[in-house]
């Protein structure tokens, strides 16, 4: 279980440190056509702003 987990591992002469990856995952972000939006009977009062926002990083 162990061998499972993700690492940090020190980057030399950078501020930040890198993890491991997961089998099964990448790091490219999903696209908003992969986001799945919930039935219409189920969408709290700020689903749609919040499906609709983005992240500045993006």
């Amino acid at each position: 279980m162990a061998d499972e987990r993700q690492r940090i591992v020190r980057v030399a002469g950078s501020r930040r440190a890198r993890l491991t990856p997961v089998e099964g995952t990448t790091s490219e972000p999903h696209s908003r056509d992969e986001r799945s939006t919930p039935p219409t009977e189920e969408r709290g009062p700020n689903d749609d702003r919040m499906l609709r926002d983005v992240p500045p990083h993006y």
